[in-house]
């Protein structure tokens, strides 16, 4: 280090001016939008991926051509996909086209709602705090473990017989 710092008052002009320096580069973050006024995330859980666009609208939900009670007909799938616009208090007020391949009913419905989330905070910054709270924008990483030779499954063995 370059100079002593004696006192308390000398820590305390050290630190105040690194503050300052970080709060100017801490900018707000812009909306990211395309030339329709939508924006587009990718969600993903488990072995589904989901393409998702959002628009300003009456709360109509499209995936992969259909309408959400035709496609999720399950009510458990369908509160997942509403679960985002909930927490960020903004209920039918969007309207959301997604494509999603892969994986299961239930993963399709998680990257469906991943994939709304993160486009939801692209689309008005200020909604990121609810969703983050809620772990809506993080990545669900847990995926099915793969099956190991000499195993019947992943973890399980064979019977054991001792005669």
């Amino acid at each position: 280090m370059a100079e002593e710092l004696k006192s308390l008052e000398d820590l305390e002009a050290v630190a105040g001016g690194a503050e300052a320096a970080v709060a100017e580069i801490e900018e707000p973050r812009e909306p990211v939008r395309d030339e329709l006024g939508r924006s587009y995330a990718t969600g993903k859980r488990k072995d589904a991926v989901a393409r998702v666009w959002i628009k300003p609208g009456s709360g109509k939900v499209t995936v992969n051509g259909k309408e959400l009670n035709k496609y999720f007909a399950r009510p458990v799938l369908q509160m997942i996909l509403r679960q985002p616009f909930d927490v960020a208090g903004v209920a039918d007020q969007f309207d959301v086209m997604a494509t999603v391949k892969g994986g299961g009913l239930s993963g399709q419905a998680g990257a469906v709602k991943h994939g709304i989330s993160k486009a939801l905070q692209l689309y008005d910054p200020s909604l990121r705090a609810p969703l983050k709270a809620a772990g809506f924008l993080t990545r669900d990483s847990r995926v099915v473990e793969r099956k190991k030779f000499g195993r019947r499954k992943a973890r399980r063995s064979f019977q054991f017989s001792k005669r």
